[in-house]
């Protein structure tokens, strides 16, 4: 990867993705590999005026020993350090950056169920603090490569091959080859029409179908809104990008209101493993049960972490002919499989996908139908067939997917 390149990359994560403003904090979450693009990073938090920059290291292999040798309570409790810097997340709201590039299989073999009960533990402890950093700062999701990542996603390729063929990649779907700034403009700007359209519906379910099975049901709320883009935090008004890339328009259903089954079309990376060639059955608005040609107990280890975990917590839009797909290429990485193709996601709901969210208590989002959940884990189910009909409150139907891809 070109040093002129990788600049560029960095600038848009720190001027788009997270969009850092003068005197901000800044976290980043990071990996052992791309060291080099590391400090083109930092340098770009510091060229935007951050105040201070931290790197978060991270290491598969160091937590697959944890795992491996560490009791289920140890892994399951919080140090006091590790509570005061959740404090000072609070109090400071520092802009996260997370960069991902770890091996899909990274922590294939690993103990699912030890990993499960130690998130049960603390999730009770750290839910505060997060419903406290809700909306309130801001954060993206980029990735860089990793050489194990690479081989993964082309194995035909030597390791320097690979590495430079996901690098491209990456910048391709992340509107990034080119003039990565003002492509972004023009990205939220179709984002946002394709928004606009969903939000002046008032949708009652949507309907889907498709060749392979899928037959679905899902309710939204009366209050429902759809995101595409950017989103805004609302302790200072400054307007960022999540994701990078993405291709999706969403919103965060009604819990407990969705009837039917769904195909997966994608492989699901999950806790360091695939599920792959499986099935979620819907009923009574909650999973009935699920079916998986590999890896079907990691499945129901997910799907059983709390109550919310077997309800939808997001229905994602985004046609098949997005940039990620046309890579044809599965990255088993959901940051760039969701956006594929349109996508559910089991677990935690959107607050902010619920009109007037700025003014109520988590415990009234949960109560006016926003799934609460420890997990959020997004899965395919788009084709090239997809079809999604739209049931509006006044009796009406409109078709928002045919053949895969946007109707309206």
């Amino acid at each position: 990867m070109n040093k002129t390149m990788m600049k560029k990359y960095a600038e848009l994560i720190v001027k788009v993705g997270a969009n850092v403003r003068p005197g901000q904090e800044v976290w980043i979450s990071y990996g052992l590999e791309q060291l080099d693009f590391l400090t083109t990073l930092v340098k770009e938090c510091y060229k935007a005026k951050a105040r201070r920059v931290e790197v978060i290291y991270s290491n598969s292999d160091v937590a697959k020993l944890n795992n491996k040798y560490m009791k289920v309570n140890d892994l399951g409790t919080f140090l006091p350090h590790e509570l005061s810097k959740l404090q000072y997340s609070v109090d400071v709201l520092p802009v996260r950056i997370h960069i991902l590039s770890e091996d899909p299989d990274a922590l294939k073999g690993i103990d699912q169920a030890k990993v499960a009960k130690a998130r049960m533990m603390k999730f009770p402890i750290s839910k505060p603090y997060r419903d406290k950093l809700d909306n309130r700062q801001q954060w993206t999701i980029a990735a860089v490569p990793s050489a194990k990542w690479a081989k993964k996603v082309y194995p035909h390729l030597t390791k320097k091959e690979a590495v430079e063929a996901l690098w491209q990649a990456i910048l391709r779907m992340s509107h990034a080859s080119l003039n990565p700034i003002e492509e972004w403009k023009k990205h939220n700007a179709y984002l946002k029409e394709k928004m606009d359209k969903m939000n002046a519906l008032d949708i009652d379910y949507l309907e889907y179908h498709s060749s392979n099975g899928t037959d679905f049901k899902v309710w939204l709320t009366p209050k429902s809104k759809w995101i595409a883009g950017g989103e805004t935090n609302i302790a200072n008004g400054v307007y960022y990008n999540p994701n990078i890339p993405t291709e999706e328009c969403f919103t965060s259903p009604w819990a407990g209101k969705a009837e039917g089954v769904v195909h997966a079309s994608k492989p699901l990376s999950y806790n360091g493993e695939l599920i792959e060639d499986f099935s979620i059955y819907f009923k009574d608005g909650k999973v009935d049960h699920v079916e998986a040609k590999k890896n079907q107990k990691l499945l129901e280890i997910m799907i059983s972490q709390d109550e919310g975990a077997k309800m939808l917590g997001e229905v994602a839009l985004v046609p098949f002919e997005s940039k990620v797909n046309q890579e044809k290429t599965i990255f088993y990485e959901t940051l760039f499989d969701e956006n594929a193709c349109c996508h559910l996601a089991l677990g935690q709901g959107f607050s902010n996908c619920y009109e007037g969210f700025e003014n109520m208590t988590p415990e009234e989002i949960k109560a006016a139908g926003i799934n609460d959940s420890m997990i959020h884990v997004d899965f395919m189910i788009g084709t090239r067939d997809l079809s999604i009909k739209a049931h509006l409150r006044d009796g009406s139907v409109k078709d928002i997917f045919k053949e895969g891809t946007w109707a309206i």
